[in-house]
């Protein structure tokens, strides 16, 4: 009965998305999108705007809240069981050309006023959670899955995935470019440089460049820094 009823939804989905998907925002594709596409999200808050060319995948598993912004060429693809999940918080930006993808059991969940900047790409299979206020800019590639290769005599692509999930704690700028790896957590307030690739998980507050990203400095005073918070800081910089 479940998968009927998603096989009716995503019907529906389409058949309004191709009817309004595409009307330019100098008419009244923005207006109209924001009444009707209540209908196919499993909820939708006040005062979206969804630019035309963005493409929706099972509408019915995301959420978006209020004052949500998805631009010109936004893909969000929540297909699969019904475990997926894509949340996108208050005032949450995405922009153009940005690649949203959730598969089985999977739960992307964006939190308030955060930015995702043109050409970024967030997938699963493992969940990823971004925190309120981030800066992801453009190019930045968010992938919580890896593939297994252990074995040298079998095609990698036969070997499986894993998907522990990413987690990147509030108030995060991440530069243009930055790729993090499945597994990873980046701690509250870093900024990470662009270009790096983040491989391992990074304390609050660090400044972190490089391939694999090493953590340079802190960005609190030294008299704010735990004794602690410097061992981890030191043992990420080796």
């Amino acid at each position: 009965m479940k998968k009927n009823n998603s096989k009716i939804k995503r019907l529906q989905e389409v058949i309004i998305t191709d009817l309004l998907g595409n009307l330019p925002a100098t008419a009244l594709g923005p207006k109209l999108r924001k009444l009707v596409y209540k209908s196919i999200f499993k909820y939708m808050g006040k005062s979206v705007y969804i630019q035309n060319g963005v493409e929706l995948l099972g509408a019915y598993n995301i959420e978006i809240g209020d004052g949500v912004h998805l631009f010109k060429g936004v893909r969000v693809d929540a297909l699969g069981n019904e475990n997926n999940k894509i949340t996108l918080k208050e005032g949450v930006a995405v922009e153009r050309n940005v690649d949203i993808g959730a598969l089985d059991n999977t739960h992307i969940y964006i939190d308030k006023g955060t930015f995702i900047g043109v050409g970024a790409s967030i997938a699963g299979p493992g969940n990823v959670k971004i925190g309120k206020r981030c800066l992801i800019a453009a190019r930045c590639g968010i992938f919580a899955n890896n593939h297994k290769y252990a074995d040298p005599f079998q095609y990698i692509a036969d070997q499986g995935v894993t998907c522990q999930g990413i987690t990147i704690e509030d108030d995060c700028w991440l530069g243009h470019a930055v790729t993090v790896i499945d597994g990873v957590t980046i701690g509250k307030g870093s900024v990470i440089g662009a270009g790096a690739v983040v491989t391992k998980d990074i304390p609050p507050y660090s400044i972190a460049v490089g391939t694999p990203a090493k953590v340079i400095k802190s960005r609190l005073p030294e008299d704010a820094i735990n004794p602690k918070d410097l061992e981890i800081i030191s043992a990420n910089s080796v």
